[in-house]
């Protein structure tokens, strides 16, 4: 088979994960293409990169592709497909891993090579690793925020859009925005909001709010149900808006790392994609969150404000508390559950109605719905009047859910572990690196109906026996893994009443 020659594209149910191609052995060998390798498949003109496999299931003469790139490749009868060398952005690529400045058209090149598939995950991974090692600055920030934006589509809907974004890192805090969307929406604000699934946690907004509702539409759906709804809360990653950004996630979750200029790029690249111009982010601190201290928290606001003022964004970022889980739950089901009841009751745990109003209140501030300061007493008013569970329910509605829904009808995991007090005492801390990984080890997100139910915050008087926390798994082998996390890391930790006694 000579190089180029074109192939039959077969249909089979393939999917891995990833874009590939599938070719028989005799026509990988003649074509000098190795397993493991990246080649690019070129069908109608358009050439995409992927992952070369080989099958005995495909015929002599054909390719059969992944389910993820024949999404991309369409309706396409045959193909050609050729070894890949080196992409044309290389030479940028190797100066950024030196720590080199790179320029727009440097960046618009590369960011482009990697939204075709052309840069397999451990050149991608070490694109995103330099950034630890050789932080972008605000220039080059500013030139791969637009290279992103730019490779995908934008959404415009000809009115002002809002949006409160968290860069998360602290277990619980994926529900804040169930509540959030629903306070501002009820006043008029079109906030569409686009969230991610779990980066690094136990539960991203989108994976919470998929309990209740469908999450995955088209950008012309998500257009229409906006403008009906005024809000939404949708996952981002089924839209072709910033496509880098799925790619830049889906290597941070395998390698465990967010880089905090790749956070900063991703984010507002999301937000541009949707056409957002007035945008609250919020900067969780404390021990076990992404930033542990003030001082690093300030940074990464000015980096955002720097950022905004380039691109045309108004923003404000909040510094909130991060010392310890948000609310009482961890996990998709059982924070889909407990925000589903602070909107029916109008009220909840103070951490989460606090955090929530607060936020709220400033996207009402900069919409003009209140004035400034009074942002927060208005979205506690408009929560505590069931104003904000009403426009949940059109919410979950127009996103194909049952607006009926109530938090007992929520499925949770069958097999349970209640950790209890070993002492009477005070809880004095509430570890967010051992609840995020013991959540992870009980299934969450994948499984949505695992994750930790806490029955004390810090500061809470417990006795002997009371119940601090809960864990909820669908296998005996992850709630044991879950169980020995809690225990090894003492996430709870309870302190003696009495410190010391005179005389």
């Amino acid at each position: 088979m000579e190089l180029g020659r074109s192939l039959r594209v077969e249909q089979l149910d393939i999917d891995v994960g990833c874009d590939a191609v599938f070719l028989n052995p005799r026509d990988a060998e003649r074509m000098s293409i190795l397993a493991g390798s990246r080649v690019s498949i070129v069908c109608g003109g358009r050439s995409l990169g992927a992952l070369a496999a080989l099958s005995h299931l495909v015929s002599p003469g054909s390719v059969a592709a992944s389910h993820q790139l024949l999404k991309k490749l369409g309706d396409c009868k045959a193909a050609e497909v050729y070894p890949v060398d080196l992409p044309p952005s290389f030479d940028a690529f190797k100066r950024r891993l030196e720590g080199k400045r790179l320029d727009a058209g440097d960046y618009k090149r590369l960011v482009g090579d990697i939204v075709a598939g052309l840069y397999d995950e451990a050149q991608i991974a070490a694109f995103l690793v330099s950034q630890l090692h050789h932080r972008l600055s605000d220039e080059e920030l500013g030139y791969l925020i637009r290279a992103m934006v730019d490779t995908g589509e934008i959404v415009s809907f000809g009115e002002p859009v809002y949006d409160e974004h968290s860069i998360g890192g602290v277990p619980g805090n994926s529900k804040v925005a169930l509540i959030v969307v629903p306070i501002v929406a009820s006043k008029g604000l079109l906030i569409p909001k686009t969230s991610s699934r779990a980066i690094t946690s136990p539960a991203g907004t989108a994976d919470t709010m998929e309990v209740l509702a469908r999450v995955t539409f088209s950008a012309e759906e998500i257009h229409d149900m906006a403008l009906r709804a005024r809000g939404l809360i949708v996952w981002g990653g089924a839209l072709n808006l910033a496509p880098a950004d799925d790619v830049f996630v889906r290597v941070e979750r395998r390698i465990g790392v967010d880089p905090p200029t790749q956070m900063v790029a991703s984010i507002l690249a999301k937000k541009l994609a949707m056409s957002v111009s007035r945008l609250v982010i919020d900067i969780p601190v404390g021990r076990g969150a992404k930033v542990e201290n003030e001082k690093d928290a300030a940074m990464l606001a000015s980096m955002f404000l720097s950022q905004a003022s380039r691109l045309g964004v108004t923003m404000r970022v909040a510094l909130t508390f991060g010392n310890e889980p948000i609310g009482l739950s961890v996990g998709p089901a059982l924070e889909a559950r407990e925000a589903l009841e602070t909107l029916m009751k109008g009220d909840g745990p103070l951490g989460l109605v606090e955090k929530a109003c607060s936020l709220a209140g400033l996207v009402l501030e900069l919409g003009g719905v209140a004035p400034r300061g009074r942002g927060y007493s208005l979205a506690c008013e408009i929560l505590r009047s069931g104003m904000a569970y009403k426009k949940f329910r059109e919410i979950i509605e127009v996103q194909e859910g049952d607006p009926d829904v109530k938090p007992e009808d929520i499925r949770l995991a069958p097999k349970r572990f209640t950790l209890e007090a070993r002492r009477d005492g005070i809880v004095s801390s509430i570890d967010n690196v051992a609840i995020s990984l013991a959540a992870k080890a009980a299934g969450a997100p994948d499984d949505k109906t695992a994750g930790i139910k806490l029955h004390v915050k810090t500061g809470y008087r417990v006795k002997k026996g009371d119940p601090l926390l809960t864990i909820y798994a669908s296998s005996d082998a992850r709630l044991h893994e879950a169980v020995r996390i809690i225990e090894e890391y003492n996430a709870v930790v309870v302190e003696g009443v009495i410190v010391k006694l005179f005389p």
